[in-house]
């Protein structure tokens, strides 16, 4: 609970711990009810023909474990981060207690055995530590820990998570670029066209990009593409009037910079989405990151997080699953 960003969630799980410990006790005071002489009394439940239901008390060994267990809990819970942050004080952390104090105890005791290893290799190139088995192990474990859920385990990804290990950079494949997109995340943006083409006009461009790849596609459909990529489309502007992309077209006007478009080369068999008519035709019309009714998908910073020096060595994984 100490973990919560929301006060909400705080005072929401505070006020189901106390309802739960209010109804133990009035389950308890409702059946603190004394032993009655004679025959007890009966519910009257009946099952399976004759067996029933007596009214007796619970008894007083159960009770008086169960007032015992009441009692312990809300001690329990006080000391403990059950009824909220209560102990949370980070401008004073010798004073914190529970979880939080627990969990920055842990990573203060990390920092001291594992920072000078990482301060050292931080005055590495990310180049030669990739050519490093210490350092590589090194940044595979942190890419297992933070990476593999998006990347996959073995750097390959997946439907839209890039695959890290062939040649394909969508930004860019230098270690510095590398860094930055750890560092700082990604959210390449595509317009979506939904609102200035039409459907036929969209379906004609899809097959224009399919068969930029050699992909099957209506003929008739691509050369009304064409045009539309070009023209009214103005697609040309990210991708290139030959569709090889931001990156590529960068290259080529001496603008490296041009990779932070994002634009993907449309013209090879990488697709970080899908390359059936159907995927490319909800692109066009949806778009990427661009606002209300477009897909998402961006990569998280992580420089606040890890801090410069696991990146420096992240960064030298990734590195090394496209440079053997």
């Amino acid at each position: 609970m100490a973990d919560f960003i929301n006060s909400f969630w705080d005072l929401y799980v505070s006020g189901l711990v106390a309802f739960g410990l209010l109804f133990c006790l009035v389950v308890l005071v409702t059946n603190m009810t004394s032993k009655e002489s004679g025959e007890p009394k009966l519910q009257g439940h009946v099952w399976d023909e004759n067996l029933r239901e007596y009214n007796n008390p619970l008894p007083r060994w159960w009770l008086y474990l169960f007032w015992a267990t009441v009692i312990f809990s809300i001690f329990y819970l006080y000391l403990f981060p059950g009824f909220g942050n209560r102990h949370s004080n980070p401008a004073d952390p010798e004073k914190d207690r529970g979880l939080r104090a627990q969990y920055a105890q842990e990573v203060f005791d990390a920092e001291g055995t594992y920072g000078p290893i990482f301060a050292r290799y931080q005055g590495i190139s990310v180049e030669t530590l990739a050519k490093d088995p210490d350092a590589v192990a090194t940044g595979q474990r942190l890419f297992l820990t933070y990476c593999a859920q998006c990347h996959g385990s073995l750097g390959q990804g997946s439907r839209g998570f890039p695959n890290l290990t062939d040649g394909d950079w969508l930004y860019g494949g230098d270690p510095e670029t590398i860094k930055g997109s750890i560092s700082e995340g990604r959210a390449g943006m595509m317009t979506p066209l939904g609102g200035t083409l039409t459907a036929d006009e969209i379906k004609d461009a899809a097959n224009y990009v399919r068969s930029l790849s050699n992909l099957s596609h209506d003929a008739a459909r691509a050369a009304r593409g064409r045009d539309i990529f070009t023209g009214k489309g103005t697609c040309l502007t990210c991708h290139g009037a030959d569709g090889k992309g931001a990156v590529a077209m960068g290259i080529s006007m001496g603008v490296p910079a041009m990779g932070l478009l994002g634009a993907p080369n449309l013209t090879d068999s990488v697709w970080l989405y899908d390359n059936s008519e159907d995927a490319i035709i909800e692109g066009i019309t949806r778009g990427r990151n661009a606002g209300p009714g477009s897909l998402t998908n961006n990569m998280p910073a992580w420089k606040d997080f890890l801090g410069e020096a696991k990146v420096h060595v992240l960064a030298a994984y990734v590195y090394s699953l496209s440079n053997k």
